[in-house]
């Protein structure tokens, strides 16, 4: 029998996958736990209780959530239900403006941003434009690209008909009738632009598959037969673009419906012309991603290069600067991007993080000097148990976390130190499923589906409940109201820095036990940390039965510690009891070490010595925890 002191100091690989508990070999074994759950890690090792979520509003139905950043001083939070665009500010909600997307077509919306325009598409909808005037006037349009002076649009065009088919004006000005020599027409051409020898005419009605009506916008060379002739190339018939950004000044559009594979940039410092003209420098590029494979773009990004994530791969498009003469396209990696949603990538530190198709790994793709490409790291690799199909993601950059809402309603947050190689996963859970999440400026948002309604609610750092309402009064008073958004529900509550009994809403009401003048009402939840068991490896556990003698956790301004060392939960004082305390005042968190002494033996070494296990909405920090063993041989 030998006697064994193991110290922990640091949580930053995580939660890790119970498939690596036969790799105490690993550097994540020693840094990792086996469950660490509504817990935020420090990089410097540390975990704290999560932050609770506050209670903003509630809202329509299912959706989305999108920033908006205005100016530096004026952000905004878009929250896209059916058919209908809430906007909030600071919390409350500016103005309610209608949308073409039904809760269905949501989850494929793609979106960026340019100054005070926010660009919306999907492939399905004609694209659309968020403004937001100086004078606080909101509108949401559609694109409108490019047209001279004579009703010529610089949009972009292509022929998707058979190369060899041709079209017939019957004359070269004016209103024209269009003959095709096979069936290419299609009722929805109507309102479409189509160019003969690069003419444009505009369709007025459709008659049949093989013939239209249109009106020559600028006039036609001959009324006769030829094959060169397009039609625009984003339509009703055709669909409508799927990804898009900008990137060295011009606007990227990355793949449409019938053509998923295409990019199309706009005009260097001209976003809305496409207008390939001779291919000057500054004239727009179009071209098409082709492979020994599917490439259906699903999102372009600007990072260090212009980077396009398709179906089946990724790829670089260089040139510096871009221009039709110096643009290349290579591919660098094969993993592809989710098809059924669309999740735009996300930059940390010059690295592009990006979900993989198989909905189970989260990619850091990153260009490295050695290999002089892009390298595509699985960052979910020890914790593949917990990234399961993501439907939301956002980063969080005042704290350094990078949150991802799951299928099943979970939200899995990774914290992410690259040069400090800190890669750790935790799993944050409520009562209700996150649907959605996004940061406007430095709060985080959520989208929440709990008790039959869907709120809008955000990370608060001073609240320890989520659905959080917050009430102050003068005098102190027991009855408080305007909690009908958790009707029904039992809410926990702090009142003046005392926990009380808990207590079900009736009629958006509680009543308290005692009376108080600052409240905090809100749902419970739970934080867990579990360690990984002793290493076979380790000579804490290379022996056939364990027993926890002593373990010292050392706590930061902590206020509550229930703990499981082998006898069931139990609280754990924090302080020494002094016949001066007042065991009705407000918990004063303390920082310590608290010593914490065990008995019996245990012969499953695939389970942890410890557990804590808290629902009590006070502050938690756990720093470190020295154990100290016997092991039987």
């Amino acid at each position: 029998m030998s006697r064994v002191r193991q110290i922990k100091t640091t949580f930053t690989s995580g939660e890790i996958s119970r498939r690596l508990l036969g790799r105490g070999d690993l550097n994540a074994y020693a840094n990792g736990a086996l469950s660490l759950r509504n817990v935020f890690i420090h990089p410097t090792g540390g975990i704290t209780r999560r932050a609770g979520l506050s209670f903003v509003d509630t809202v329509a139905g299912a959706g989305r959530l999108i920033d908006f950043e205005f100016n530096t001083e004026q952000t905004y939070l878009l929250v896209l239900t059916d058919l209908q665009m809430d906007i909030y500010q600071s919390g409350v909600k500016v103005e309610t403006l209608p949308t073409p997307w039904s809760t269905a077509q949501i989850s494929q919306i793609n979106w960026t941003q340019s100054a005070d325009t926010l660009l919306l598409c999907h492939p399905d909808i004609e694209p659309r434009k968020l403004t937001r005037s100086g004078t606080g006037v909101w509108a949401l349009s559609a694109w409108e690209f490019y047209t001279d002076d004579n009703g010529v649009t610089r949009q972009p065009f292509f022929k998707y008909a058979d190369q060899n088919i041709t079209v017939t004006p019957n004359a070269t000005t004016g209103t024209v009738t269009l003959t095709a020599s096979s069936s290419v027409f299609d009722p929805l051409h109507a309102g479409t632009r189509i160019t003969i020898s690069g003419k444009q005419v505009d369709i007025t009605s459709y008659a049949s598959p093989t013939v239209v009506e249109g009106i020559v916008i600028d006039e036609l060379t001959a009324a006769t037969a030829t094959t060169d002739w397009e039609e625009q190339a984003f339509s009703a018939f055709r669909g409508w673009p799927v990804s898009v950004c900008f990137h060295q000044d011009r606007l990227v559009i990355g793949g449409s419906r019938d053509l998923p594979n295409r990019l199309w940039l706009s005009k260097s410092g001209d976003i809305w012309n496409f207008d390939l003209g001779e291919g000057l420098d500054d004239e727009a590029i179009e071209f098409s991603i082709l492979s020994d494979q599917v490439n259906a773009i699903r999102s372009v990004f600007s990072g260090r290069d212009l980077q396009v994530f398709t179906s089946g791969a990724e790829w670089q498009v260089t040139g510096s600067p871009l221009t039709p003469a110096t643009v290349q396209i290579n591919r660098q990696t094969r993993i592809g991007s989710l098809t059924d949603i669309n999740l735009a990538p996300v930059d940390i530190e010059g690295a592009t993080i990006f979900v993989a198709r198989n909905g189970r790994e989260i990619r850091e793709f990153l260009y490295t000097d050695l290999e002089a490409a892009y390298q595509a790291t699985d960052l979910s690799l020890l914790a593949q148990h917990l990234v399961k199909n993501p439907v939301s993601v956002a980063f969080d950059k005042r704290n350094r976390l990078l949150h991802f809402v799951l299928a099943d309603g979970g939200l899995a947050t990774l914290t992410n130190y690259r040069t400090e190689r800190v890669s750790a996963w935790t799993l944050q859970q409520t009562d209700g499923q996150f649907l959605s999440v996004a940061v406007t400026g430095d709060d985080v948002y959520a989208l929440i589906h709990r008790n039959g309604l869907y709120t809008i609610e955000y990370f608060d750092d001073t609240v320890f409940l989520d659905s959080t309402m917050k009430g102050e009064t003068v005098t102190p008073t027991a009855s408080w109201s305007g909690l009908d958004h958790m009707e029904g529900q039992t809410v926990s509550i702090v009142a003046d820095g005392i926990v009380q009994n808990a207590k079900a809403v009736s009629e958006g009401v509680i009543t308290l036990d005692s009376p108080a003048t600052i409240v905090e009402i809100g749902l419970p939840y739970t934080h867990i940390v579990e360690p990984l068991p002793p290493s076979p490896l380790s000579s804490g556990g290379a022996g056939r039965a364990v027993r926890l003698v002593e373990a010292v956790f050392r706590i930061e301004d902590t206020a509550s510690l229930r703990l499981d060392v082998g006898r069931g939960l139990n609280d754990v004082p924090l302080r020494d009891f002094d016949s001066s305390d007042i065991l009705d005042a407000p918990i004063t968190p303390v920082s310590r070490d608290v010593s914490v002494r065990a008995y019996g033996w245990s012969k499953d070494l695939t389970q942890p010595l410890w557990r804590i296990e808290q629902e009590a909405p006070l502050p938690f920090t756990l720093l470190s925890v020295t154990t100290e063993m016997k092991v039987n041989d």
